[in-house]
């Protein structure tokens, strides 16, 4: 998640204390890739082939809030700062997927808490940032 990487480059004074953002208001459901990987395993191992089954978490919220459970992991305050050039051109702003059908029949529930997929995202980025600081330098969009 970029914005990950922009709080650890402020933490670690690579940058300024500025978060660069899009569109915060869209919509989305979130899954860390360990639930991700074992609902596939569980797929390929105890579902009807052909079948169309979506996989994804059981938390929904917006960017913006996810945003702000970042922040609440740094002592860093960073100033938002919308950027016109981070809105995709076509946001689809609502992505909830239903995961009924594959639980029902596979009993399979995300369990990774979204708290806890974000600090490992932030942590990485600590982590990488003071391994490499030039990786500070490079913009994602």
């Amino acid at each position: 998640m970029f914005f990950a990487k922009q709080i650890a480059a402020a933490e670690l004074k690579l940058s300024k204390p500025i978060v660069r953002v899009g569109n915060l208001k869209s919509v989305r459901t979130f899954c860390d890739v360990p639930d991700a990987v074992k609902a596939y395993w569980i797929m390929i191992s105890k579902c009807k082939p052909g079948e169309v089954y979506n996989i994804g978490g059981n938390r929904t919220m917006t960017i913006g809030e996810a945003l702000d459970i970042l922040i609440s992991f740094s002592e860093v305050k960073p100033e938002i700062k919308v950027d016109p050039e981070l809105f995709r051109p076509s946001d689809v702003t609502l992505q909830i997927p239903c995961i009924d059908k594959f639980r029902n029949e596979t009993g399979w529930e995300p369990v990774i808490p979204l708290e806890q997929t974000l600090e490992d995202v932030l942590n990485y980025w600590r982590f990488e940032l003071k391994r490499s600081p030039w990786k500070a330098l490079t913009v994602e969009k």
